[in-house]
């Protein structure tokens, strides 16, 4: 169920603006969880915004310290190594996330699965992949895999995985999740507008100087010179799940490179997912969740959620849009 970083462009965001008030914007990139994160802050100077960016990157690599399923340590690595021999106790911040993960489980039938971690990776997307993998090593790749295989005690606060080999990651809403801590962490320390974008997983809040909203462009999947629409962000959170750069083709079929847990095989008919809505975990789960689904199915799952909206760009360039999406799209892209 791995994701690719979304393309999602801040329009017209510079690196240090000033206005009348003292008002400054400020903007750093750096490397958290494996991925880059570009922190924006406006705040009533420079030094101010440097400091409000340090605090985001200490609470984002606090969160990666305790949910990295490769760094030997984490609560998560604990769960992992003892998978089948016995629960481990965690902090309620990891409970909590395990615990919701769970439930997206179930909502989609297993199409969001954190335990897709110990997925053999049979498929490769970078070109060398000349056939099919075999019906059964795709049935073995997933053998580990099974959200039902998870079980939680609340009374002790432990996490336990049932067979030896399972593994659980948070590569589907982990950065997302970390993009929401760094929000709220910001908002409690009084800065008024930011974005905290995690590879495409962003959470914005406030608004920039001289503007009335973020505005975020979605790329076009065929014609990246291109945006599908340009959102106008304020208190909101934005991903976008897409195979339009990683996949293989074997007999005129795209295969993504977004797995469906259940199954073992690439992900078909989707193109991309972006969601909109309060949180960006939220968000991820969703548009991954979707890849994972199709269009259909992905759409009934969405209306679960009234205060999210989708757009759905399928392999043959139809875009479609939830009921609750009021922006402008094209109805195809190719």
């Amino acid at each position: 169920m791995m994701k690719r970083q979304p393309s999602l462009i801040l329009i017209c965001l510079v690196a240090l603006s000033a206005i009348a008030n003292a008002q400054v914007l400020k903007e750093r990139a750096v490397t958290l969880m494996g991925s880059r994160f570009d922190i924006t802050i406006v705040a009533i100077d420079g030094p101010t915004a440097d400091k409000h960016i340090d605090s985001v990157i200490a609470e984002i690599a606090r969160i990666e310290n305790l949910i990295s399923d490769w760094k030997a340590g984490t609560e998560v690595d604990q769960i992992n190594k003892n998978a089948g021999i016995k629960p481990v106790k965690v902090s309620k911040e990891v409970f909590e996330l395990v615990k919701r993960a769970l439930h997206f489980s179930e909502i989609t039938n297993g199409a969001f699965d954190i335990s897709y971690a110990a997925m053999d990776r049979i498929w490769r997307f970078d070109g060398s992949m000349k056939s099919m993998p075999s019906k059964e090593d795709i049935k073995n790749s997933v053998a580990k895999v099974g959200y039902k295989n998870i079980e939680l005690d609340s009374l002790t606060s432990t996490v336990f995985l049932k067979l030896r080999g399972m593994k659980i990651g948070f590569g589907a809403t982990g950065k997302g999740y970390a993009a929401d801590r760094g929000r709220a962490l910001m908002e409690s320390m009084g800065i008024t507008a930011g974005i905290v974008n995690a590879s495409g997983d962003l959470a914005t809040w406030g608004k920039p100087p001289k503007s009335g909203a973020w505005k975020i462009g979605l790329t076009n999947p065929f014609d990246e010179r291109s945006n599908v629409a340009v959102l106008a962000l304020k208190r909101e959170a934005v991903t976008t799940s897409g195979s339009y750069e990683k996949y293989v083709e074997f007999n005129g079929i795209r295969y993504a490179h977004i797995i469906n847990p259940i199954t073992g095989y690439p992900a078909t008919g989707l193109i991309s997912a972006t969601v909109i809505g309060p949180s960006a975990e939220m968000a991820n789960g969703l548009s991954t969740s979707i890849m994972v689904l199709g269009k259909e199915k992905g759409m009934l799952l969405m209306n679960q959620f009234p205060l999210y909206q989708c757009i759905l760009v399928t392999d043959d360039g139809e875009v479609i849009k939830s009921d609750n999406f009021k922006g402008k799209l094209k109805k195809r892209l190719k």
